[in-house]
């Protein structure tokens, strides 16, 4: 299974305010120590990025870092590729990597989709997309992370067994997920048998700003579990 190459195309912003000072002096000291090669240049090992790690995990667009630094405290065998392409996010994860001694995360300060088809088949045993950008504006949905090419990408990537998770506070984008997820049931299932089990935040699924920003607004979230066939 092969999706067609994905052409790059940012959008939304790239920064917000300007970075704390401690965060500058992280992306050009620490962040090149852990940066992930360039897809561009060719195909990405990540046994070569983690040759001690027993499983390999990808967050797509990781936001702040809270959660993919919380996974990877919680869980020192896995290799932890995060991608990222606003530059406030990845200071504020440099921060939790050096304030926590955390050496199993990578970075790519990038848009993830070229990212994930540089990375071999059945190579990760988990992936995260939690609270994307909603792009609620219908013209817009053909840039939503969530797609058909996405779901592609993450059954050759996934290894038998392995577990996509996505989070939206925003019910049109669960409804987006699941249409998009009910399209690759042949590779798919989703885990859940009673709404509990979507609407209630597994244990070692800690809250992201995110979440907490979407719970002051009084929206609630969704947790969707699909397990790669």
């Amino acid at each position: 299974m092969t999706a067609q190459p994905y052409i790059p195309i940012l959008y939304g912003r790239r920064q917000d305010k300007a970075l704390k000072p401690r965060h500058a002096q992280l992306m050009e000291t620490l962040l090149p120590t852990l940066a992930v090669p360039d897809p561009a240049k060719g195909k990405i090992d990540p046994k070569a990025l983690f040759p001690q790690a027993e499983e390999i995990w990808l967050e797509v667009g990781f936001g702040g870092g809270e959660h993919l630094a919380w996974q990877a405290a919680h869980n020192p065998s896995v290799g932890m590729i995060g991608a990222e392409p606003f530059i406030n996010g990845v200071g504020k994860l440099l921060v939790h990597i050096e304030d926590g001694g955390l050496d199993n995360i990578r970075i790519h300060f990038e848009d993830a989709r070229p990212l994930m088809q540089s990375l071999p088949d059945a190579s990760l045993s988990r992936l995260f997309v939690l609270h994307p950008d909603p792009w609620p504006k219908k013209r817009h949905h053909k840039r939503r992370v969530i797609s058909a090419w996405f779901f592609k990408e993450a059954a050759r990537l996934l290894a038998p067994g392995g577990i996509l998770r996505v989070a939206s506070d925003i019910p049109d984008y669960v409804r987006w997920t699941l249409m998009h997820a009910r399209g690759a049931s042949e590779a798919f299932e989703w885990t859940a048998e009673c709404a509990n089990d979507w609407k209630c935040r597994p244990e070692d699924w800690p809250q992201t700003r995110y979440e907490a920003k979407a719970r002051r607004e009084g929206r609630t979230p969704a947790y969707l579990i699909f397990r790669r066939k």
